[in-house]
């Protein structure tokens, strides 16, 4: 199993999109994906599920808070395989792929986890490793093991949670639009990537490698075929700092994704652009060729 993280602490840069796209064209290539929510706003697991199915089904013990809240208690689950859910949409879409996509829901109070976990460090310091490397801990249950690729969908922060996911990851995407403001905060993720990990392995017994992480620019305003000059500019400034990047860039499009979500299917496999779906494959198989680089 490879786990890949979507992240960056800046909002508004494509992230749940560019998360659901990835997982459903992976699982229409033959992969078994999990997908998991760890953003409070839950927009990944409204693009999955409708309001009614997500209040209904999931919601309050089908979450990934419940999962947390767990830990600690008699309700303590070692993995939370069984809040899987799978969205019915999507696999009635990949029923001729051996595929399959699943996914673990978000909760609208995922803050409250986050606060209840900052105060137990805060409380007791050498339990650092012990709160950062529970995600990681529970999707290697072997409960889990039947999945080829986990796409983890993160807040825009970097708070404990995310940190769990940055622990638990093989490798980060971070979605940045090719604009001054959001390439600007790349560097400064960066730093608390390797800040973190520096700060995990003196606490840990167990120590974890920096994830490889990788820029995927989306919002792109195209002409001809090409990024807008402006934005070409900011995308070579970048990758002259030998920033990895992705060849790949995800076109601006409000008319092709805005509508994914309510009807519960992603671009990749509803077709409703044909130029926004052949660079979602192309970024699809960067992925796919970038995750057989990663030792297992």
């Amino acid at each position: 199993m490879k786990v890949v993280s979507i992240i960056n602490h800046k909002g508004g840069v494509g992230k749940t999109t560019l998360t659901a796209n990835l997982g459903a064209g992976l699982a229409a290539r033959g992969n078994k994906v999990l997908l998991l929510d760890l953003d409070a706003q839950a927009s990944l697991t409204v693009s999955f599920f409708t309001q009614n199915e997500w209040t209904d089904g999931l919601l309050p013990s089908r979450t990934i808070k419940h999962w947390y809240d767990g830990i600690g208690t008699g309700d303590a689950m070692d993995s939370p395989a069984q809040l899987v859910a799978s969205p019915p949409r999507v696999q009635d879409k990949l029923s001729r792929s051996k595929g399959h996509l699943d996914i673990i829901a978000a909760h609208r109070d995922l803050s409250d986890v986050e606060t209840q976990l900052a105060a137990q460090l805060i409380n007791d310091p050498h339990r650092f490793a012990d709160l950062h490397s529970r995600l990681r801990i529970a999707l290697a249950h072997k409960s889990l093991g039947e999945y080829d690729i986990v796409l983890i969908d993160c807040a825009p922060n970097f708070g404990l949670i995310a940190k769990n996911a940055v622990a638990a990851s093989d490798m980060l995407l971070i979605p940045t639009k090719p604009d001054y403001l959001s390439t600007n905060g790349i560097d400064s993720l960066g730093l608390k990537i390797r800040s973190f990990t520096e700060e995990y392995n003196e606490h840990g017994e167990t120590r974890i490698q920096r994830p490889p992480a990788a820029v995927v620019f989306t919002m792109v305003q195209s002409h001809d075929g090409e990024p807008i000059e402006a934005q070409r500019s900011v995308i070579s400034r970048i990758e002259a700092r030998q920033v990895p990047t992705f060849t790949t860039t995800i076109r601006d499009s409000k008319a092709v994704y805005g509508p994914a979500p309510e009807h519960g299917v992603p671009v990749i496999l509803g077709g409703t652009g044909r130029a926004a779906t052949r660079e979602l494959r192309d970024l699809v198989s960067e992925l796919s060729d970038r995750l057989e680089t990663i030792a297992a």
